[in-house]
This record gives C-alpha cells, structure tokens and sequence, in this order.
C-alpha cells in the first residue's frame, strides 16, 4: 500500500512509521532512488526524469520504483525538498536585514544555477517537506528585529525569492555569445529600422556598449536586487 507523501518526505524523523520487516530486502533505499532522480535531472533535466529511465539507472523493474514512490509527481516533490535540506543556509549573525536580503539571494542563486530544474517545480505540496520547512524558517529570520508583522515577513520573503526565481531563469536562458551575433547584424539591422524608433535606437545603443549586448542578467541582477531591497524599505523603514 503507497505510503502518504507527508510519510515520505519526513521518512528520516524518529516519529516516523516504520516499514515492513517480511519479504526480501530491497535493493535500494527511498532516499537511494530520490539521490539517483536528482543526478538524472542535474544532467539532462527535469523531463529526464521518468519511472522508466529511473529504473534503468537503478537497475530495477519499473514496478519496483513505484514500491519506494507513489507516483512522479510525489517523486518530483521528494527531489525538490531534498535539495532545500542540503542547501548551505547563508549565516546571519549580527548583520542587518539588507545584508541579509542579500546573503538570501545570492544563496538562492546559487541553488537554482546548481540545479536549474528546480525551477519547474511548482507542486504546493513542496511545503510540506522537512527541507523546505527548515529553508522557510530560516529565511524568514531575514527580518527579524523588523516592524514587519507575520503576514509581510511572508510577502516579502516571497517577493524576494521570486525575483531570484525569474533572473535565475533569465541567466539561464541568455545566450553566451550574443556579442558576436550583435555585432554582424547591427549595421544591417540599422539600415531597416532607419529613424524610426529613436528613443530605442538611443537607449538601446548606450545600454549595449554599456553591457557588450542587448541584455546582461548580472547586471538586471544587480539592478533588480537594489530595487528589492528598496522596496521593501518603504514597508520596513
């Protein structure tokens, strides 16, 4: 009988039910098959991950990886909050809540980069996980000694993170030689667009031999986390 996923993610916790002690041994542990789906996606991506290429890592029947988990989907969770429990929480000491803000999102940064498919997990069931729970705690400590109430620390917590979330995502995405491609294709690309659009030509000129391209995600990172912290000193301060 499947075990409830809740079972399964805190399935280290002392209180935790035990298994069976009839019938073989198995094979691999459930921590064992989440460590192998992790590997699998950290390589090829989270579409990677499937029962069956699964099994064929492990070397077992597709039958049997649904004897350690219930289904994909609680397989996904269990990956996403194993990666939380192994994260290096950024230390806090005495620092105030912007440097801690910033400590926050560099960490997260760090994480999603290491782990891209992390980022096309959205099963609210995540938060059920002993990983995510510590992860979430922590964090919230960003604003400790704030005027901040309960409700807010949560928003701005979420409010931080998602934009980590979604530069991440454009780091990962942007092309690593746009400057090459740029270069060849400007002068032809000025002869269509003629003066049409001035104030794109203008500003768009400035910020690319600012950045050596149309985009840089280090620096809309470096832009966007001023403009976090800024704004969540108009609720703090």
């Amino acid at each position: 009988m499947p075990q409830p996923l809740v079972d399964l993610l805190w399935r280290t916790h002392p209180d935790a039910p035990g298994g069976g002690t009839r019938g073989p041994r198995a094979k691999h542990s459930i921590s064992n098959v989440v460590e192998r789906a992790m590997a699998l996606a950290d390589r090829s991506g989270l579409d990677s991950v499937t029962i069956r290429a699964l099994a064929e890592s492990l070397s077992i029947s597709t039958m049997s990886v649904y004897t350690h988990v219930n289904s994909r989907d609680d397989l996904v969770v269990l990956m996403a909050d194993a990666v939380y429990g192994t994260m290096t929480l950024p230390t806090f000491g005495r620092a105030g809540w912007r440097t801690r803000v910033r400590r926050t999102a560099e960490a997260n940064l760090a994480l999603l980069t290491a782990h891209p498919w992390l980022l096309h997990v959205k099963d609210p069931r995540l938060a059920l996980g002993p990983g995510t729970i510590a992860k979430y705690d922590h964090e919230l400590r960003i604003f400790d000694g704030t005027s901040l109430n309960d409700l807010h620390r949560d928003a701005a917590l979420t409010f931080l993170l998602d934009f980590v979330g979604s530069n991440a995502r454009s780091q990962l995405t942007s092309p690593e030689d746009f400057g090459r491609v740029w270069a060849e294709a400007a002068a032809r690309l000025g002869r269509y667009v003629g003066d049409s659009y001035p104030l794109a030509q203008r500003v768009g000129q400035e910020a690319g031999e600012s950045m050596g391209a149309p985009y840089s995600a280090a620096q809309a990172w470096r832009f966007g986390l001023e403009r976090v912290i800024a704004g969540l000193a108009d609720i703090i301060d």
